[in-house]
């Protein structure tokens, strides 16, 4: 039974290989607007679901793995920078803060009638950051495709006092020891089992 991975994502492929199966990639048409008033752990189940479901239709027969990180500054949806400034300016808004990553994880095998999903919650406490700092990060590791504007397994560690939560994989977009027991628990243990 072949494994796909419901995703574009780069880093989500880098994570995945990790786990040393053998796997696809399918890249999913969704949208990934929120709807009124959808909060950030909402958002990211949602969308999980739903990238895995789309490729699953199209693939019935294999396992597939879906997943997405919404990022929450107060309450506020932060989405992916695009834009030099935009991720200076992000990055001044945590400064001194912390922002809670909401990670959604799908996985849907052609035995069960419905996904198996979970939710990983992970937050990331900001130091006091200075502009020269700010600016000085975005430039050097390019962030601008990453909720919250960081790297964390890169220069993006610099910018933290502390993190929190059970998975740091989570916070690059999949959450490994999440998907490592749901595999197991769908009968494809990612270790041979005795």
């Amino acid at each position: 039974m072949s494994l796909i991975l419901a995703s574009g994502s780069p880093y989500r492929q880098r994570l995945l290989s990790r786990l040393g199966q053998p796997f696809e990639v399918v890249s999913p048409e969704v949208n990934e607007t929120p709807l009124d008033g959808e909060q950030a752990e909402a958002l990211a189940r949602r969308l999980a679901i739903a990238k895995a479901t789309a490729v699953a239709r199209a693939r019935p027969g294999a396992i597939v793995i879906g997943s997405d990180q919404v990022a929450s500054l107060g309450g506020q949806i932060l989405g992916k920078p695009g834009t030099t400034s935009a991720a200076v300016a992000q990055l001044r808004a945590c400064s001194a803060r912390s922002v809670r990553f909401y990670t959604g994880l799908a996985l849907i095998v052609p035995q069960d009638p419905e996904p198996r999903v979970h939710l990983e919650p992970y937050e990331v406490h900001f130091r006091t950051l200075g502009e020269s700092e700010i600016r000085d990060y975005v430039d050097r590791d390019r962030p601008l495709d990453c909720a919250g504007s960081f790297k964390w397994e890169a220069l993006g560690i610099a910018l933290f006092e502390r993190m929190a939560g059970d998975d740091p994989t989570s916070l690059e977009g999949l959450p490994l020891i999440a998907l490592t027991r749901m595999l197991g628990d769908a009968g494809c243990p990612v270790l041979k089992p005795d």
